[in-house]
């Protein structure tokens, strides 16, 4: 269930982008993530860090996107929120008594101190990696960047909603502005699936690690 509520602005997203376009599904995406930190604070009278500082990510790049009808601000956010968590897990290293890999699963396993800090430093870089992963998609992967400056060269516009292009367009720049559209939904596709895969992945892979390194409860010692 808690996935599930950590995912809410994420599938959100997707699901009014499929409907209404970008613009629509960031402020869905807004408005989600600012319901989750009120429903925290509500039921635990504390928010943490991470999550508050995920909320301002997305207010101030999604609003710039809303603000600008310009979709690269928010495709710019899944980067800098993995980046945000790697930073956090790298600087677990030193500060603290424990990494932060340890204070999060340390109480449902055991394994040796040095596994602990070189998952941790795994996780730092999974997330870097991660973020790249996704600016490669907007940027090259997908095709989005190249196709939306086509199309704005071609229209001399600034902004356009990829979302009525039919509305706006017809014959090559309809065709033009189809294509960016095509192409900015492989990213919304990856911003779900690809990265949600990659993490699942990379959590599959952890789990493995971690079985080799297990160790055994201690147990109490009977007495007469």
């Amino acid at each position: 269930m808690k996935i599930l509520f950590d995912l809410l602005p994420i599938v959100l997203f997707f699901v009014v982008y499929k409907f209404a376009g970008i613009y629509w599904a960031t402020g869905a995406a807004i408005a989600a993530a600012g319901l989750q930190v009120a429903w925290v604070w509500w039921r635990e009278h504390r928010v943490d860090k991470l999550l508050l500082a995920t909320l301002g990510l997305i207010v101030v790049f999604g609003g710039l996107t809303i603000a600008l009808r310009d979709p690269i601000f928010v495709m710019w956010k899944p980067t800098l929120v993995n980046w945000l968590f790697g930073a956090a897990f790298l600087g677990s290293q030193w500060i603290g008594k424990r990494p932060l890999t340890q204070r999060m699963m340390g109480q449902a396993i055991r394994v040796p101190a040095p596994v602990w800090r070189q998952l941790n430093l795994t996780w730092a870089l999974f997330f870097v990696v991660l973020g790249l992963t996704n600016l490669f998609v907007v940027y090259w992967a997908s095709g989005f960047y190249q196709a939306q400056h086509a199309l704005l060269q071609a229209t001399g516009l600034d902004a356009i909603d990829l979302a009525t292009c039919a509305a706006q367009f017809s014959d090559a720049l309809l065709a033009l502005c189809n294509e960016a559209h095509v192409r900015e939904g492989y990213w919304v596709n990856f911003k779900l699936f690809g990265m949600m895969g990659l993490t699942l992945l990379f959590v599959v892979a952890q789990a493995l690690y971690l079985g080799r390194h297990l160790e055994d409860e201690p147990t109490a010692v009977e007495t007469d």
